[in-house]
């Protein structure tokens, strides 16, 4: 038997949810819930001045990804020179039958915004 049919696509009346056991209200999204927690703040040394800083833990975690690209790791490099320039455009060339090219160009890059993740 074949659910999907026309008499089955009926919106909800409303105030009745469509999933009552659903997420309770007031839960909180987990991207809130990362951006509170990347946005703690903890006393550490900083590995430049040598004296006492306090750095948020998204600070603490971008320390850690340039020391990476300090010491030779390629992907931490890669990632950190592509968070501030913005990933090279990447371009496929397609020849389909008759002669036609087909050119698909990717450029994929990071917009700062200290509002959100």
């Amino acid at each position: 038997m074949n659910m999907a049919n026309e008499q089955n696509l009926k919106p909800f009346p409303k105030g009745v949810s469509g999933n009552p056991a659903g997420k309770p209200k007031g839960t909180e999204h987990s991207k809130t819930r990362l951006k509170r927690l990347l946005e703690l703040v903890q006393k550490k040394r900083n590995p430049i001045t040598g004296e006492e800083e306090d750095f948020t833990v998204l600070e603490l975690m971008d320390m850690q990804m340039i020391a990476k690209a300090l010491k030779g790791d390629q992907r931490a490099y890669q990632e950190v020179i592509d968070r501030l320039e913005g990933k090279a455009k990447q371009s496929t060339e397609v020849e389909v039958s008759g002669g036609i090219n087909i050119t698909w160009e990717e450029k994929k890059t990071y917009v700062a915004n200290s509002s959100s993740l």
